[in-house]
């Protein structure tokens, strides 16, 4: 309701003018009527206009009296009519041409909006609301341009950088299997720490392919969700298991806290993509030797999933933490490396899910919490 109160005196201005242009049109067709009528009443009158026809078109007294009752008083009527509709019609093609012009101001106002050609945008004051809107559209479409060129130079930097990252890890491979190759003899030993190696290299080199599969397939694919009950503590349980490998080799390790009965709604393998990305995130930014806080709960009709690691995000960083292509740090490597668009594609699958996620950072802490709607 205060939405639609605000649009309605938004026009106030507009409808006060086009109001008082209505009431100026009758009212000087009413004094029109009245002028009308006063003159076919008035003696004194008619005796000027028969003097004025016997002056300029030369005729008798007689014949311009008799000319003036038949013609002009006895039609008084079809004149006052006529000289009304007269009124109307000249009066209102002024109202139309002032509408027109409101129309020209908005036509000029929409050019300028989708030529993109710097012009101003200004209407009447009477459409100043209008002219707020214009503005306001064109901003955020200025914005959404800055941020498809800023996301774009994003992901061209992101590519550049794994298409050298891809070169690392391939090299070795094919350099560790060259020599495996050429050395059939090599003892055992040895063979097993080259094949080792091997295998780390192509992981890694899979992961990196896996990124670029994510760039191709960010925004052309839209999320579908195979929806069931999920054991939410079993799931994080596990997850926590597959990144013990990973935390082993800083000395980090995950804490869970969570309900063994606590349930939620959602795709599985979709939400499992979520909380891994914002484990690996976890990993790669926080401290060696510290211990990462997974924690869950339920809050009113929403479950809260709480990923807690010592480390810092500046203020200014925490708005974009969510965009793709977007890192926390400008430097790169294969550790902390990625497409920057792990935190995006779980932005979009919890929304998906009717969720929200943030990011907080204090008291040395990364927070991320992901609300999920109750089954």
């Amino acid at each position: 309701m205060r939405n639609r109160r605000g649009q309605k005196q938004d026009y106030t201005a507009f409808k006060r003018k086009i109001y008082w242009r209505i009431a100026l049109i009758t009212g000087i067709a009413l004094i029109t009527v009245v002028l009308l009528r006063v003159i076919a009443r008035n003696n004194n009158l008619a005796d000027i206009i028969v003097s004025v026809m016997q002056r300029f078109f030369n005729m008798s007294f007689d014949y311009a009296q008799r000319f003036y009752w038949s013609n002009i008083r006895r039609n008084i009527d079809l004149l006052t009519f006529a000289c009304v509709a007269g009124f109307f019609v000249v009066l209102s093609g002024s109202l139309l041409s002032q509408f027109a012009k409101y129309f020209h101001e908005i036509s000029d106002g929409l050019d300028a909006l989708v030529k993109d050609n710097g012009g101003e945008i200004k209407l009447s004051y009477e459409m100043a609301s209008m002219e707020s809107k214009i503005k306001t559209i064109k901003h955020q479409l200025e914005k959404r341009e800055q941020d498809a060129k800023l996301a774009e130079a994003r992901k061209n930097d992101v590519v550049m950088f794994l298409a050298h990252d891809i070169k690392t890890p391939l090299t070795s491979v094919i350099g560790y299997l060259s020599l495996l190759d050429e050395a059939p003899d090599m003892p055992p030993e040895q063979k097993a720490k080259y094949i080792g190696i091997t295998l780390e290299k192509a992981s890694l080199l899979e992961g990196l392919v896996d990124e670029f599969f994510d760039i191709t397939r960010y925004n052309l694919q839209s999320i579908t969700l195979s929806k069931e009950n999920i054991d939410l503590y079993y799931m994080l349980a596990q997850m926590t298991e597959e990144f013990h490998p990973l935390l082993a080799l800083k000395g980090k390790q995950i804490k869970l806290s969570a309900p063994e009965d606590l349930t939620v709604g959602g795709d599985p393998d979709k939400l499992a993509r979520v909380f891994k990305n914002i484990l690996k995130n976890a990993v790669a930014y926080s401290a060696d030797n510290s211990v990462i806080d997974i924690s869950a709960a339920v809050s009113g009709d929403m479950v809260a999933i709480v990923f807690k690691n010592a480390g810092n995000v500046p203020a200014e960083n925490l708005s974009s933490i969510f965009d793709k292509f977007y890192r926390l740090d400008s430097a790169r490597s294969t550790d902390t490396g990625g497409a920057g668009l792990g935190l995006a594609i779980a932005k979009e699958i919890v929304a998906a899910h009717g969720g929200n996620i943030r990011a907080d950072s204090n008291g040395g802490y990364i927070i991320f919490t992901v609300e999920l709607p109750c089954f």
